[in-house]
């Protein structure tokens, strides 16, 4: 991996975390572009602590509020909508490890694309979220571990079902990250420590770097654009990308 490729990774995991694609989907696919063959799984994870600086940049003072109350309901909240996607983890992991060679990018991309249409029609309109609302998300969330199915446009429109303001899903959606981010990265711990999937330093810092910026701009851009406009515009863009990478892995094989 060279340094210009982590720069390109780097950017469009920041923008695409946030905004409803997909960012493991994207950073899938470009390592396929790239012919890479950096370990998967554990790079996409290196990246999104990038993303991770950028929620604590947006969102300091929430965060900080939970800190001086850890046993408060916003905490419990995020306990509760993590638990799902760790369960997935921890049972599926094989699976999961796999899909990040991307045998199911094409579908995944797809499903991302059905979820944004349907949600899209919904408009919730409660502000406070209660434990079904978190629970429901979570799960949404647990799903879009699979590459190609965006966590972000999935786990906003889990709270948008339960009738969740957009606003409000969309602000629990990005501090749920949190937790799924910091898990992902102790469950790839032993792999660095061990030394059996080492990656470069200097690119995998200028990447992380990048994702730091992007996510910026991108998270402030979604809280922006979710006041103004639907999801179901994003779901044209994962439409056509995912059945061109169907039709690539299917019959082309340029890339898959």
């Amino acid at each position: 991996m060279t340094i210009w490729q982590a720069l390109i990774l780097g950017l469009v995991q920041g923008l695409a975390e946030f905004l409803p694609v997909s960012s493991s989907g994207h950073l899938v696919l470009l390592r396929q572009i790239f012919g890479m063959d950096e370990p998967g799984l554990l790079l996409d994870t290196l990246l999104h602590v990038g993303t991770l600086v950028a929620i604590f940049v947006v969102f300091w003072k929430d965060i900080l509020q939970m800190l001086k109350k850890p046993f408060s309901k916003p905490v419990y909240l995020l306990a509760v909508a993590t638990v799902p996607a760790v369960l997935a983890a921890v049972l599926f992991g094989d699976f999961f490890e796999t899909a990040f060679t991307g045998k199911y990018l094409g579908v995944g991309f797809l499903l991302t694309s059905a979820v944004l249409f349907v949600s899209g029609r919904r408009q919730g309109h409660r502000q406070e979220l209660g434990y079904a609302d978190a629970v429901t998300m979570g799960v949404f969330q647990a799903f879009a571990i699979l590459p190609g199915l965006s966590r972000s446009g999935s786990t906003i429109s889990g709270g948008l079902f339960r009738g969740v303001d957009r606003e409000q899903a969309a602000k629990f959606s990005f501090l749920m990250s949190i937790p799924a981010i910091l898990g992902s990265v102790v469950l790839q711990v032993k792999d660095l420590a061990s030394g059996e999937a080492a990656l470069p330093f200097w690119p995998v810092l200028v990447g992380t770097v990048a994702a730091a910026l992007s996510s910026l701009f991108a998270i402030k851009f979604m809280l922006y654009l979710i006041k103004k406009a639907n999801l179901a515009a994003f779901a044209v863009y994962t439409l056509a990308l995912g059945v061109l990478v169907c039709i690539d892995q299917w019959w082309t094989h340029l890339f898959f």
